[in-house]
């Protein structure tokens, strides 16, 4: 069997590409454009356990950072970004359902449990922001029952103190987690990297990149689902396109208490089938879509994704940080991606969140200066500053002269990156759903 690839897949040659370097900022430009002839593109919903595992990773690190914010006036050390969910039992049967055994949450990291001799009262604290954010989402959920919170933090710290017997240096390692003030606090006057990683991103998305998110979106907004209080929210799509033919599965759960029937589980599938043609045929109708729904249900087997909340996490399906969608809501395999996880980490110097969601932003900018493809990698050095990462690719997937406006756009935005610590906190800027 012969194998054709297309050429968006085939080596490229050195070539085919014209390098303008200025410092540590490479700026390639080429004529070979993105494959336009296929493309795969995935989205976990907000109710998919890997989705709410990336969510409440995130609540947590701002809930800690805006607490030692307010009483400190810093964020302190911490990172979150190990959380897993390991899925309860459920009972469902037309008309009703509800858990029988409960969610077990992992808040597996680290974090600063004083300040001096301050203390913090962290189990707490993370306690309850757990319990507020799977009630955001599962108004149903009873805490003290459904929940099985296990705390299992560490204050060690990562390799670099040496103990010499010497007095203990400003800054030293060693109370990087009990931290006694300022003095051990160093990034407040020197930003820098604390991992050698890559962040990356694209521009501009794909119209079925678009048309993934935005029937996701729709499905899992408050209006629809108030419309329809059946459907659940661990709405997952996976998307092949070919040309203009677009093949989309669908995964969509229904909450038995509003479902009374098989027939009425048949009859919302259809009318969200409905929906989401006619979604894709009013905002993407250059798109010829082939629609397949809920593809595992057996009617004569009666199983069905039937479900008490919503979600497979309350039937045994785990969630993990980091195994869902990346930085930009997409997991687009034929594109530039990383495996960092960017949800949960500490938002001030943690490059796994930082550089991802800057390479978002820059390749936005850039797509707006140049009206071309681009792809955008910042590499980072441990230790190195934050503003100057290691190396800046920018990959134009067009031809564009005014290079030097390009190379002064990234300076900007990597100037800029501290900005985005900010905005995470005031939850501005949103980098899980």
């Amino acid at each position: 069997m012969c194998l054709r690839l297309s050429r968006g897949l085939l080596p490229r040659r050195r070539d085919d590409y014209m390098l303008h370097k200025n410092r540590n900022i490479y700026v390639f430009t080429t004529d070979n454009r993105f494959s336009s002839e296929w493309e795969i593109v995935e989205r976990k919903g907000k109710g998919h356990p890997d989705t709410l595992a990336d969510g409440l990773a995130e609540t947590l690190s701002i809930a800690y950072s805006q607490y030692t914010i307010e009483h400190f006036g810093a964020v302190l050390h911490h990172n979150f970004d190990k959380v897993g969910l390991l899925g309860g039992r459920s009972l469902v049967k037309f008309g009703e359902g509800h858990l029988t055994h409960p969610i077990r949450v992992l808040i597996n990291g680290r974090a600063s449990e004083n300040f001096g001799n301050e203390e913090i009262p962290v189990k707490k604290l993370l306690t309850e922001t757990a319990h507020r954010f799977f009630i955001g989402f599962f108004p149903t959920l009873n805490p003290a029952r459904d929940l099985d919170i296990h705390l299992n933090l560490s204050v060690a710290s990562s390799p670099g103190f040496v103990e010499n017997g010497e007095k203990d240096h400003t800054g030293a390692r060693k109370y990087w987690f009990s931290p006694r003030g300022f003095c051990d606090l160093p990034e407040i006057s020197r930003l820098f990297s604390n991992d050698t990683s890559l962040g990356c991103s694209y521009a501009p998305l794909s119209q079925t990149e678009k048309a993934v998110i935005y029937i996701e979106n729709t499905l899992n907004s408050p209006s629809y689902q108030k419309e329809r209080p059946w459907i659940g929210s661990d709405i997952k799509i996976m998307a092949f396109r070919s040309g203009k033919n677009l093949d989309m599965t669908v995964a969509i759960p229904q909450v038995a208490s509003y479902v009374s029937s098989l027939e009425a589980y048949k009859n919302n599938i259809e009318s969200a089938r409905q929906d989401i043609n006619m979604l894709i045929k009013n905002h993407f109708p250059e798109l010829q879509v082939s629609l397949f729904v809920n593809t595992r249900d057996d009617y004569e087997k009666n199983e069905i994704y039937l479900t008490a909340i919503g979600s497979s996490i309350e039937s045994g399906d785990e969630g993990l940080v980091g195994r869902g969608n990346r930085a930009n809501g997409l997991i687009t395999p034929c594109r530039p991606m990383s495996i960092e996880a960017a949800c949960g980490k500490n938002p001030v110097y943690h490059v796994g969140k930082l550089y991802n969601v800057a390479a978002n932003i820059l390749a936005e900018r850039i797509y707006e200066l140049t009206g071309t493809e681009v792809e955008v990698f910042l590499i980072s050095q441990s230790g190195c500053s934050l503003k100057n990462p290691w190396k800046t690719v920018v990959i134009l997937h067009n031809v564009y002269e005014n290079v030097n406006s390009v190379q002064k756009l990234v300076q900007e935005c990597l100037e800029d990156v501290p900005s985005i610590t900010s905005k995470i906190l005031k939850e501005e800027l949103e980098i899980w759903f």
